[in-house]
């Protein structure tokens, strides 16, 4: 995935990027800061890390592949912000093995639920490396934009399957070992200690909408991005989303 500030990824990244500026901000007026503490877990070659470290911040970002986190270094250092930007090898299951209980502002957790094998686990490490009132930032895949896609593309039989299947997997070649509803996501993070700010329905059309299209007809890009962020907010099309953004906050 590219950088959230470049035009070609605006599709895939404009929600969240702008519910987790917002955020940020947030946190910044609340605790008096001029820099957050923030972790990225599983921010490989800082997609989100970079452009939050381009806003003051310090980041560390941890993830399992060595080759994630030395472009990760390199994007940092073209950036201007290699002095902001920490990168540790591990994941959501040994996280305090490598960064502080309770030592962040704000935690970004965005792709890893996925493939860890315990969503509770997951989310709970994710609360509990946060300071008391700090940000949750959960972004995971969402059971019924699978259903929809699958759907769409006449694998009928598939999109049964990934209806009724407890991983919301389409079958033996899915490549997304798990996918969620905003129900689940939703009480595992009041389970871990959170409540839940906000939740959000991300790629509700952008991975519907023929490329082509988007690339070619004057103002579509623009438009189509609107409807993203004005879809986002609505409960209906949550069921449909690609992906599922939930906003936390740990309790005090």
């Amino acid at each position: 995935m590219s950088d959230p500030m470049r035009p070609r990824a605006s599709l895939r990244t404009a929600v969240v990027w702008h519910i987790l500026e917002e955020a940020l901000d947030r946190r910044v007026k609340a605790t008096g800061k001029d820099a957050l503490d923030v972790l990225d877990t599983g921010g490989g070659s800082g997609n989100f890390a970079v452009p939050v470290a381009r806003l003051g911040h310090r980041v560390t970002v941890v993830d399992p592949s060595p080759n994630a986190l030395f472009a990760l270094e390199r994007r940092a250092a073209e950036a201007g912000v290699a002095e902001r930007v920490n990168g540790v090898q591990g994941d959501i299951h040994g996280l305090f093995d490598v960064v502080e209980r309770g030592g962040y502002d704000v935690v970004l957790c965005h792709g890893v639920l996925e493939y860890a094998d315990d969503l509770a686990e997951g989310v709970r490490n994710a609360v509990d490396a946060l300071r008391p009132a700090g940000a949750l930032s959960l972004l995971a895949a969402g059971t019924g934009g699978a259903v929809l896609a699958r759907a769409l593309a006449g694998h009928f039989t598939e999109a049964r399957r990934a209806l009724t299947d407890p991983d919301g997997r389409w079958g033996a070649g899915d490549p997304v070992p798990r996918r969620f509803t905003a129900e689940q996501l939703g009480e595992a993070v009041v389970a871990a200690g959170a409540e839940v700010g906000a939740v959000h329905g991300v790629r509700v059309f952008a991975d519907l909408v023929p490329g082509v299209l988007v690339d070619t007809e004057p103002g579509a890009l623009d438009a189509l991005l609107k409807l993203e962020a004005a879809a986002a907010e609505l409960p209906a099309f949550h069921s449909v989303a690609t992906q599922l953004h939930v906003l936390g906050e740990k309790r005090g």
